[in-house]
This record gives C-alpha cells, sequence and structure tokens, in this order.
C-alpha cells in the first residue's frame, strides 16, 4: 500500500486548507481545544470506518441507491459515537450541540467514500478515511489553540497566561474576544490556508 494513502490528505491534499472542505464545523466547534479535538476524532472515526465498511460491501451496493447506502452507514457511526459522548463525556457533548450529529452531512466523509471508498480495496480505504480526518482535525486543533489562548488566556480551560499580567491584577493584558467568535475563525482558516499554499509553491518552485 502507497504510503502517500496517509501523508497526502494531512498536508498536502487537506481537507480544509486545500479542498476547502467542512469548513462551517470548523467555524463553529473551535472556540475550545477540548471540544476541537473531540470534534476530530469523532469525524476521524466515522470517516475511517465508513470508507472501510462501503468498501467491504462496495460490490453489492446497487449504484442507483449507493447515496442512501453511505447515508446510512455514515449515520450508524455517528449514532454510536453521539451516544458513547453523552455516556462517557457528557459536558464535551452538551458543548458540541448539534453538531455531532451533522457529522453525517459533513462533505469530507461523502466525498472519501464517493472518490476512494467505493473504487478501491477495505484496507486502503480505511487508511485513507483517517488520514483526511486527521488531516481535518490538525487544522481544529490548530484554530482551536490559538483561538482558546488568545481569545480566553486557557488551554483545556486551564489559565496559561498569568492572572497577574491582567489590567484586572495590575497589569497590562487583557483577552482578545474577537478570537472566541466565528468571524476570527473564518480570518484564522484563510491565513492557514494562505500559508498552506504559499509553502506549497515554493516546494513546486524548487
Amino acid at each position: 500500500m502507497d504510503k502517500k494513502i496517509f501523508t497526502t490528505p494531512i498536508l498536502k491534499a487537506n481537507p480544509i486548507t486545500v479542498l476547502v472542505l467542512g469548513i462551517c464545523s470548523s467555524l463553529a466547534v473551535t472556540v475550545k481545544l477540548e471540544p476541537a479535538i473531540v470534534m476530530a476524532l469523532s469525524v476521524t472515526i466515522v470517516t475511517g470506518f465508513s470508507s472501510f465498511l462501503i468498501s467491504l460491501i462496495r460490490k453489492s451496493i446497487p449504484n442507483r441507491i449507493r447515496i442512501i447506502v453511505q447515508l446510512v452507514v455514515v449515520a450508524m457511526f455517528v449514532i454510536v459515537i453521539e451516544q458513547f459522548l453523552k455516556a462517557y463525556a457528557y459536558d464535551v457533548s452538551k458543548q458540541l450541540s448539534v453538531y455531532v450529529g451533522l457529522i453525517i452531512t459533513n462533505c469530507i466523509i461523502m466525498g472519501r467514500i464517493e472518490a476512494f471508498g467505493l473504487s478501491e480495496k477495505p484496507l486502503p480505504s480505511l487508511v485513507d478515511g483517517l488520514a483526511n480526518g486527521l488531516g481535518y482535525g490538525l487544522i481544529l486543533v490548530v484554530l482551536a489553540f490559538i483561538r482558546e489562548l488568545i481569545g480566553s488566556g486557557t488551554l483545556f480551560g486551564i489559565q496559561i497566561i498569568p492572572l497577574s499580567w491582567y489590567v484586572k491584577e495590575g497589569g497590562h493584558y487583557l483577552n482578545n474576544g474577537l478570537f472566541i467568535m466565528p468571524p476570527m475563525a473564518l480570518i484564522l482558516i484563510g491565513c492557514l490556508i494562505w500559508i498552506q499554499r504559499s509553502f506549497q509553491k515554493d516546494l513546486n518552485d524548487k
């Protein structure tokens, strides 16, 4: 199996910064680092195992109902993850709200099933799905790290910027509230896309 199946979606063909997919959820769940990581893991699991299962049964799926079958498979994994989070990580589940359920409509998942799972063997399909999920998750984690640190002064809810730096404690620092607003997530994604494409252009020019 070609190792590029795993490495390419993480950076060179990242679902968010290169293919510009999955933008909506990346705006909504990256205010805090913890829910962003949980969302990243959830999408990775669903993308990987949905592609794997579809690849296993691809030869028995009639073409005219393939989209319905794909949605059923994806929904099954999403429901399992949603119930798991409610049982073992209820606070995070509340923070993610409806966005776990909306994984069903994530275009990254359906795109990888259509482009890879329906035409390739199960193991490569699993690897491709996991890699695309990790590529998506990498951007979520980077966004959440920046937004929580600068916007709230915390990481995982733990105070990172010393309280003594803040104005109310006699210092000169204020949290930048703009970073916890959706427009800043969009601006940061734009910056990451610019960095990604500039870096790739430099490599191609060499």
